[in-house]
Order: structure tokens, then sequence, then C-alpha cells
């Protein structure tokens, strides 16, 4: 066992009972994996669906629940109830925290935990003001692991389908700050993605972004002018004239690009 495995495992343990947040994601993902197989703590998973969570996301919880034997429960986000968070200001993030920790607290009495990691620290993230709200703990952020370790253990326990997943923030961040948060958006922005994933090399970087000017994809690590991403760019037009919209363009990705404060 690793010296970070063993330590994450000790900040698991000093729980007796753990509901582990799990969006689907690398992070949350290999922390229910590494608390349901090692950890003395009773543990379980719950996953929250909206429109703003990629099915794909939800499907890969219940896949590797149902292969690992988690006790998982899925339960509705309820943040679509909120006005603060539908009107997407800058700290939108604390409003979707906030519901998500208040419906998973109605579900246990025990810790909950997320799988922020050490590089969350040094982003802006008004989620982690929720959790410290709903005295949420950070097992990784207390065993010293940033996303690189996470990536590791993924691989070290063979979850390969893991360990090279892209970054996958929740659909609402390709929504401009400001932009109100439409069920219809995040289901367009989902779909132009997933297509373009399999027209484009695997890891490649795609946002669908809705901006105040318009629709705008980006990507990374990819020749704008070369074939693949012209390619890219001629079918999310398309996808964007049958939905009723008019694509800006393509230009380089951006991390939080749509984030305007």
């Amino acid at each position: 066992m690793s010296d970070q495995q063993a330590e994450l495992l000790q900040a698991i343990d000093r729980h007796a009972e753990l509901a582990i947040a799990v969006s689907g994601g690398v992070d949350s993902m290999t922390l229910a994996y590494l608390a349901h197989r090692f950890a003395k703590a009773r543990v379980r998973m719950v996953h929250a669906v909206s429109p703003a969570v990629p099915p794909l996301a939800t499907a890969r919880v219940k896949a590797h629940a149902a292969r690992h034997g988690w006790q998982l429960k899925v339960v509705g986000a309820g943040e679509f109830d909120d006005p603060a968070y539908r009107a997407n200001p800058a700290n939108r993030c604390y409003f979707c925290k906030t519901n998500l920790y208040a419906r998973i607290r109605g579900l246990t009495s025990g810790t909950i935990a997320s799988g922020a990691n050490l590089d969350d620290l040094a982003d802006y993230r008004p989620g982690l003001t929720a959790a410290a709200e709903h005295g949420v703990v950070h097992p990784f952020v207390e065993a010293g692991i940033a996303k690189a370790g996470i990536r590791r253990l993924a691989a070290r326990h063979g979850l390969d389908d893991l360990a090279e997943l892209p970054a996958q923030p929740c659909l609402a961040s390709r929504i401009e700050t400001g932009i109100a948060i439409d069920a219809e958006d995040l289901a367009f922005v989902d779909r132009v993605e997933r297509d373009l994933a399999d027209l484009l090399p695997a890891g490649t970087t795609i946002r669908c972004r809705i901006t105040h000017e318009g629709a705008l994809i980006e990507l990374g690590a990819l020749d704008p002018a070369g074939e693949p991403a012209a390619r890219a760019l001629a079918h999310a037009t398309e996808l964007a004239k049958a939905a009723g919209r008019q694509l800006l363009g393509l230009r380089p990705y951006r991390q939080g690009s749509a984030f305007l404060r």
C-alpha cells in the first residue's frame, strides 16, 4: 500500500460512517472505490442527478456501483428549485453545493465527504464554502493528495476508465456568468460535446460554451486549422442549426472561460 493511500484511509477512518458525494468524475469515484474496498468506516455513496449532470456521469456511477457492490443512493440534486442558483451568479457553485449537501444530510446522520483535492484549494471554489457550512470533509485534502496522485491511485487499482478520464465539471459551468441556467441549454451543450467526442481524438478537451454573444466551441491541444477541428466545427454548426441556434465558431480551450467576475 502506498503512503498516500495509507494516509487517505486514515483520513476516511476518522469517521464511523461516511456518505460520499459521487459526481462521476475521477476524484469522487476513486475515493468511493478505495473507501468501499479498504476503509473500516461504514460507507455509502450518494449521486445527485439534475439537468446539469451529464447522463454519461450518472451511467458511470451506476456501472461502478454494480461492479463493485457499492451501497448507492441516487437523488435529485434540487438546485433547479433554487432561484439563486438558476440566476447563475459568480458564486453559482455555492448554491449548487448548498442544495446538494442539504439533500445528502437528509439521508444520513453520518459525515459527508467530497472528492475535493489539493489542486482545488488553489482555485476559486464557492462550493467549498458550502461544504464548510455543512461539515463536509475532504479526505484527499487531509491526505495531501492532488489530482495527479488521484489518477495514479486509480491506475494502480486498475480503474483505467477513471485514471485517464478528462476533467468534466457540471454542464452549468459552460454557461457564461449572468445567463440564467436553462435545462434546454444544458441538454444542447451535452449533445454537442458527446457528438464531438466521437469525432475527435480520445482525450481531447471539448467545451460547448453558451456566452452572451452566442454558442461556441472550445478545443484543447488541437490545431484549429487542422482537419479534425474543421470536421468538429462543421458538425457542431449542423447541430446548432437543427436546434435553432447560431454557432459563433471555434477557439482554443481556456479553463473557466465562462466564468465572469
